[in-house]
């Protein structure tokens, strides 16, 4: 089946989505003074707009305490059972969740402010999918430990101290209690999860390193729709509203969402009107499900306007099976879902070379990817980038019907080993040669479960910044994503 998917990605990506979709620097006409009717009245001039002044990750208007002119932070969190709940995660203004080693997912809260950071983690090794993601924003890129993936590309890429290879001077939370109770103290839980950081210390680790924090962004991560305006988009009356392919409306119902990471791991969504938000639950390893909380803000449970869902492939990197690092093909582009307010919009998205931002579109009425950028409302986003295999598991609905206190798959992880570079260890080829491999090699996942199933636990410019040798690792270079009922790692 993946096979299929991906002859239909690769034909889309070079007869759609190459040719269809705008690319960066395409031009739009204007009609010119002599082909206006002289018949035409003139219209009265309209009202001149204060200048756009737009928050980048948000695109709301700026605030008098906006960071004007710093760098966006990202931080890497731990999403394995065990590492559950988190910290921190309710301060981010876009929160990115990817498939890693294992079937589990990792986190990236995205923060516009480090300032406003507060305290955040487990903090957890860093990964290029999520890397790729925000390159071409040159942020700062805080996480404990790195794939030699990872290291390579902030190696070929000169992000230098911009990529934060200690947890910020992260320190460890022995006492830390999971959700089953279980901590490092009473011998239970992995050192892995213990993990934290919080803005002191980033503040900290920028003055102590003097981490160039200037930057000036000329875009919003998303094409936000106009906060001057004081509209907001009703997918309902979308441009693409009225358009149906062969799986049906464009446009849908999208009260409930529930998106399938790998054989175990699942997210979902549940629309509140009341409050025109989404509210993020995730499986557990018991079969339940459970709102996702920032244990640092009173278990505060996340909630997002905007859910966004892009398809792609994902499989192992080619010579690193031992490790299962996975590989994200970012240039094909692909199908996706927006949703707000209930409903769920089919898209297509572009991201290119890892120096492209990513970009989303419309569908045109013969479902191909159109030349206009999709218009995504103001406000905090959840995106998922996902494999493609499970495209076909992708739920959105009314909530008619839905049982949400239903027992569903439990949660689990596969066995790996756990692959954090050495300082100064490289792939001894670019990440260039290293994808050309990786491209089109994808495999179709297996169905098969492992045999302990119920385990208890767990566009902008670049900037050219000096290479930095990655310090060493706190923890050995073969460490495992342990089960939260396994012994700490001494």
């Amino acid at each position: 089946m993946k096979r299929v998917l991906l002859v239909i990605a690769a034909l889309l990506s070079l007869t759609v989505l190459l040719a269809a979709c705008k690319k960066s620097g395409d031009t739009i006409s204007t009609p010119t003074a002599e082909s206006t009717p002289a018949t035409v009245e003139a219209t009265p001039a309209p009202t001149e707009l204060p200048p756009y002044e737009a928050n980048v990750l948000t695109g709301e208007p700026k605030g008098a305490d906006y960071p004007e002119g710093q760098r966006i932070t990202a931080v890497m969190v731990n999403n394995i059972v065990a590492a559950r709940p988190q910290r921190g995660l309710s301060k981010a203004d876009i929160l990115f969740e990817i498939k890693v080693e294992g079937g589990i997912t990792r986190f990236m809260p995205v923060f516009t402010d480090y300032k406003t950071v507060g305290e955040v983690g487990p903090v957890r090794s860093g990964r290029d999918q999520f890397f790729r993601l925000i390159l071409p924003w040159q942020a700062l890129y805080v996480h404990e430990g790195q794939s030699v993936v990872m290291q390579q590309y902030a190696i070929d890429y000169d992000y230098g101290k911009l990529n934060n290879n200690d947890g910020a001077n992260g320190y460890r939370d022995y006492g830390r209690v999971n959700w089953a109770g279980k901590s490092y103290n009473a011998g239970s839980l992995a050192l892995e999860h213990t993990m934290y950081t919080n803005a002191d210390n980033i503040a900290n680790y920028i003055s102590s390193q003097n981490v160039d924090m200037n930057r000036t962004y000329n875009s919003t991560f998303f094409n936000f729709v106009d906060y001057r305006l004081g509209t907001t988009r009703d997918l309902s009356n979308s441009l693409d509203s009225a358009y149906s392919d062969k799986y049906g409306p464009v446009v849908s119902d999208g009260q409930y969402v529930e998106i399938v990471h790998s054989q175990s791991y699942k997210t979902r969504f549940i629309y509140d009107e009341s409050t025109n938000q989404y509210k993020m639950q995730q499986n557990y390893s018991d079969g339940q499900w459970r709102d996702t909380v920032d244990e640092a803000a009173d278990n505060k449970v996340l909630t997002f306007p905007n859910v966004i869902v892009l398809y792609t492939d994902i499989h192992t990197y080619p010579g690193h099976e031992k490790t299962d690092l996975q590989y994200v093909e970012y240039a094909w582009g692909g199908v996706g879902y927006y949703c707000y307010g209930g409903k769920c919009e089919k898209i297509y998205w572009q991201k290119g070379t890892p120096l492209e931002a990513l970009r989303l579109y419309y569908l045109n009425e013969d479902g191909t990817c159109s030349d206009t950028p999709l218009e995504v409302n103001t406000g905090k986003s959840y995106v998922a980038v996902t494999d493609v295999d499970f495209a076909g598991n992708f739920v959105h609905s009314t909530l008619d019907g839905v049982n949400l206190s239903t027992a569903t798959t439990q949660t689990y992880e596969k066995s790996y080993v756990e692959d954090d570079a050495k300082a100064g260890e490289t792939l001894g080829s670019s990440t260039d040669d290293l994808t050309a491999a990786a491209t089109g090699s994808g495999e179709a996942e297996t169905t098969e479960a492992p045999a302990q199933e119920t385990v208890t636990e767990d566009t902008p410019a670049q900037e050219e910044t000096p290479a930095e040798e990655a310090p060493a690792e706190e923890t050995p270079a073969e460490t495992t994503d342990a089960p939260a009922d396994e012994t700490p790692a001494e």
